[in-house]
């Protein structure tokens, strides 16, 4: 059986064919703006989507998602009048396709100039010092005014980031010796702090190696004192000792005369011959002898006599 191809078949493959080329994916974080006749007719968001062939077309496909563009260096100038070069780089997203496609002509040149002019409008009431602290500021005023003008463009400023800031070359060549004075001075001082904090350490040291030395002598002193008040008590509680063993002595020598029968005016007698004797083995020059000493020596005889 032969195959044969009719006008009807040939119809339903060319209808087949446009409806397929007709059929539109629009994919995830993307829209596309759609005209019809000429004309601005809707937006297609994420999904399929079929257009009206010859009738429809697609005038923009637009990401939605955060792009960044990095601007070239723009030269500005200072409140104090020094040029300088900064570029920036501008983080941004399209919230409107429609006013994205219709809003302005070339649409990221448009923010380039700008960023530029906003900048000079910026730096141009900042000194140089400020210019080169306060890039958070910068940024933040950047942003803003670029935010509030895109906004009839469809495009939301995310933020605005200054990359460099170049000054001119004799600017950074005095900056750089400005810094290195600085490190030097700060060097000095961390220096001269160093030496002085080791003085006072050192003198410090110095200060408890006396004090030492001075307790060390002082206790010296007192163990030296201590040692000769004992020595000194000693002394004494022997001569005491030394007394009180005598007087126990001539105590118990009176007992003993008495007991061998001697009466008072014996026993004095008899002590005042050792009071002699004691005299006669001093220094004296003279000595007195009593007029009764036979009497005496008798007395000494017989308590001998008595002893035996």
């Amino acid at each position: 059986m032969e195959f044969i191809i009719t006008p009807f078949i040939i119809i339903a493959i060319l209808v087949i064919a446009i409806i397929i080329k007709n059929v539109i994916i629009v994919p995830q974080a993307n829209a596309y703006v759609i005209e019809r006749l000429g004309a601005y007719n809707t937006t297609w968001e994420t999904g399929i989507h079929v257009k009206i062939p010859i009738i429809d077309r697609v005038a923009k496909r637009v990401s939605l998602k955060e792009a960044v563009v990095d601007f070239p260096p723009q030269p500005v100038i200072t409140k104090d009048n020094v040029t300088m070069s900064i570029d920036t780089v501008v983080f941004y997203r399209i919230i409107d396709p429609k006013l994205y496609t219709y809003g302005v002509e070339r649409p990221m040149m448009a923010i380039e100039n700008l960023t530029a002019t906003t900048l000079r409008n910026i730096i141009g009431d900042m000194e140089l010092d400020s210019t080169l602290t306060s890039r958070d500021t910068i940024n933040s005023q950047i942003t803003t005014v670029l935010d509030e003008a895109t906004d009839a463009w469809g495009i939301k400023i995310n933020r605005v980031e200054l990359k460099n800031i170049m000054p001119p070359k004799e600017i950074q060549d005095s900056m750089e010796k400005q810094m290195r004075a600085e490190r030097e001075k700060r060097e000095s001082i961390l220096r001269a702090e160093g030496e002085r904090q080791s003085a006072i350490l050192q003198a410090e040291g110095e200060k408890e190696a006396a004090i030492l030395r001075a307790e060390a002598k002082k206790i010296e002193m007192v163990r030296e004192a201590e040692g000769h008040a004992e020595s000194i008590r000693l002394h004494k509680e022997a001569e005491a000792e030394g007394v009180l063993r005598l007087q126990k002595a001539e105590a118990q020598a009176i007992v003993l005369l008495k007991q061998s029968g001697l009466d008072n005016d014996q026993i004095v007698r008899l002590r005042s011959f050792d009071a002699l004797k004691v005299a006669a083995d001093g220094q004296a020059t003279k000595v007195i002898i009593p007029s009764d000493i036979q009497n005496i020596t008798g007395l000494i005889a017989g308590v001998k006599e008595s002893a035996k």
